[in-house]
């Protein structure tokens, strides 16, 4: 049995051994797993460092199964703007663009919608960035004759330009401004933004190369922060007598492309206080608000709170300015006295001369050669004019007037 057993200095050693190798065992297992962390923690910094792939392939099924775990999207104000949807309002100057957007705004921001129009949902913060107004002009809205102030809600955030700011010379104020807007978001968490108005965001943008930019800028703050966006932008002088359409935004029309959605405010002719909000563009719900469906309102001030009333529903058409039998006489009127003033006058001169507006030309010219004719033709101008000159239409003149001939540009009186 002595044989056998084993000396204290050998187990001793042999118990040494067998901590030896436990511990190094060890060491090797933990150093393997170290390394694979490691390494999987660089790969996960490898792939979040890499750029996305431009395109993003997917089924349809998958595209479909992807967004139907997201919310559906409610209406902020009725069918015209919907949530985390990019928005464009225009109007000409001094229709109530502002007006209408700051009503947009109260109604968001407590929850509550306007009368004759719907929200589906509950009151949350709205940044309203008010570049058109200085707080003395808005007290002036929203207060009884500067005294009796409205009560909006602590949701609405008013945002106004800082006169004493400081700003990178390195870099445009475009740029400082948009960086500031996405501070704003930041900082409040809010998810309703309202931009008035468009231009101070980008100067030009008539050009598609500069309203480009400033379009992909929006969406991706949109998409960045999941913000529901309501841009106001103008219109150029248009023709009261003619229906709102996209064309008549203001800018390129890449600022339309890339919208999501769109409406305007028009003037109504049959009341001064009168305005119409029709449907431009829309992606979420059907085309309701045409020419034949518009939503007329009347801007009004019962107490301390300037804002559109709904009155009711009507067709566009309706409010157009309408050419009437008066108009036609004065223009005849105008242009028998240039032919009396000048007999020699071709009907060219005579749509340069009363041309209202260059872009107008074309179809004025057209306008004034029927009148030309018809009072070449009429009899009791015969004796007034110079029998050399009843008839002083040249073909030269003639195809200037049809379009054959490019014209100069048109210049008043």
């Amino acid at each position: 049995m002595k044989a056998n057993a084993l000396s204290a200095d050998e187990m001793k050693s042999q118990s040494v051994d067998i901590l030896d190798v436990d511990i190094e065992q060890f060491r090797i297992n933990n150093f393997v797993k170290l390394l694979g962390d490691d390494l999987n923690d660089n790969l996960q910094q490898l792939k979040a460092s890499k750029p996305a792939d431009l395109l993003e392939v997917k089924t349809a099924n998958k595209w479909i199964e992807q967004a139907s775990r997201r919310p559906i999207p409610r209406m902020l104000f009725s069918e015209f703007w919907f949530e985390q949807e990019l928005c464009i309002l225009f109007a000409d100057t001094n229709v109530g663009k502002t007006i209408l957007a700051v009503q947009i705004a109260d109604s968001i921001s407590r929850g509550q919608s306007i009368p004759g129009f719907k929200l589906e949902t509950k009151a949350q913060k709205v940044i309203y960035c008010d570049f058109e107004l200085n707080d003395k002009q808005f007290q002036s809205r929203y207060s009884r004759n500067y005294e009796v102030p409205y009560q909006f809600s602590d949701n609405f955030l008013r945002v106004e330009i800082n006169p004493d700011a400081d700003f990178p010379e390195d870099a445009s104020f475009e740029f400082a401004l948009s960086n500031a807007i996405e501070r704003v978001i930041t900082d409040n968490g809010a998810k309703i933004v309202i931009i008035d108005n468009i231009t101070y965001l980008r100067h030009e943008n008539e050009r598609a190369k500069d309203a480009l930019p400033l379009m992909k800028h929006l969406k991706r703050l949109k998409s960045k922060y999941n913000l529901s966006l309501l841009v106001l932008a103008h219109t150029p002088k248009r023709d009261l007598t003619k229906p709102l359409t996209r064309n008549d935004l203001q800018g390129s029309k890449v600022l339309m492309n890339f919208c999501d959605s769109s409406f305007a405010i028009g003037e109504s002719s049959s009341d001064s206080s009168f305005r119409y909000i029709k449907m431009i563009k829309v992606r979420s719900t059907e085309h309701i608000y045409d020419s034949y469906n518009i939503m007329v309102c009347q801007i009004t001030k019962p107490d301390n709170f300037l804002h559109f009333n709904f009155l009711h529903l009507d067709s566009e058409y309706k409010h157009l300015k309408m050419v009437t039998e008066r108009d036609r006489e004065i223009l005849e009127e105008e242009v028998r006295g240039c032919i009396l003033e000048e007999p020699s006058i071709s009907a060219y001169a005579i749509a340069k001369r009363l041309c209202p507006e260059e872009k107008k030309f074309s179809s004025f010219k057209i306008k004034i050669l029927r009148i030309y004719k018809k009072i070449i033709q009429d009899v009791n101008l015969c004796d007034e004019v110079d029998s050399s000159q009843q008839d002083p239409f040249n073909p030269e003149d003639f195809n200037r007037l049809n379009g054959d001939e490019e014209f100069p540009s048109c210049t008043n009186p």
